[in-house]
């Protein structure tokens, strides 16, 4: 029976500090892995696990095991796209090593919601969970706060539409427009939070790249697009304008003001 002490970064932080690529299969290879990683970034709970999983196994061949070592990667945007490379490196790794049961090593609770996609293809025999031992003096709040902000998938997680708000919000104050300011802050707010829900990033960012390609090459449709989208905005507000404020309109007929406002539209 062959055992595979296997050790998961769901967020890539072997490839993304170190330049490691994954699979990484071996003790040599992560034991070079833990080095890299070690020089990068020191403080990396990843690299506790990593040291874990080698601990492990050592410790499984001094008793005579047969036993493999491997750490796979998943991608800095936790979640489905993280999950593939994690579920497609898992089937190399158990194809190569040729194993019957895993010890499954992670460094938290993010890396373990992958425990049922390795269950379904491999019994799990043991699960160990790695947490730091540090003093209590280090983990003061200063030092927390300049750690969370070093962190990329943090900074564009949380940080991000923080920064957003308070850009419109203080844009809004400069024009003595605090009362709409605090509707545009929910506004973009809630657009923030509708992109990530749906994972539009890939789409605004295609979009950008063709406006911006458009102008560089000189493209006509990304002016007259632009055109169309502002005659199409300012002459709704007129519309409205025209519609509701400066006419006089009876509740005895709903469908006039749709009317009026399509007439004053066109």
């Amino acid at each position: 029976m062959k055992i595979l002490v296997l050790n998961v970064d769901r967020d890539d932080d072997f490839g993304r500090k170190a330049k490691v690529k994954s699979p990484i299969m071996g003790i040599k290879d992560n034991i070079d892995a833990a080095n890299k990683l070690g020089q990068a970034d020191p403080e990396d709970s990843d690299l506790n696990a990593i040291f874990s999983a080698i601990s492990t196994y050592n410790l499984l061949v001094k008793e005579g095991k047969n036993v493999e070592l491997a750490t796979i990667c998943g991608h800095m945007n936790v979640g489905l796209k993280s999950d593939q490379i994690l579920s497609e490196q898992l089937e190399k790794v158990l194809e190569k090593t040729g194993a019957d049961e895993v010890i499954f090593i992670t460094d938290g609770a993010e890396d373990e919601y992958i425990l049922p996609i390795v269950q379904s293809r491999i019994k799990i025999n043991s699960v160990n969970r790695v947490s730091v031992k540090q003093s209590r003096e280090i983990e003061d709040t200063y030092y927390r706060i300049i750690k969370i902000l070093d962190d990329e998938k943090v900074q564009k997680q949380f940080f991000l539409p923080i920064a957003l708000v308070l850009i419109v919000g203080a844009f809004f104050v400069l024009l003595n427009m605090a009362s709409s300011g605090f509707g545009a802050i929910l506004l973009t707010l809630g657009a923030y939070l509708l992109i990530r829900v749906f994972r539009w990033e890939r789409a605004i960012a295609f979009v950008w790249q063709e406006v911006k390609s458009g102008f560089l090459t000189g493209k006509l449709s990304i002016y007259t697009s632009i055109l169309a989208i502002v005659i199409l905005i300012a002459f709704g507000f007129l519309a409205y304008n025209a519609t509701f404020v400066n006419t006089y309109i009876t509740l005895e007929a709903p469908l006039i003001p749709a009317l009026l406002f399509v007439n004053n539209m066109i």
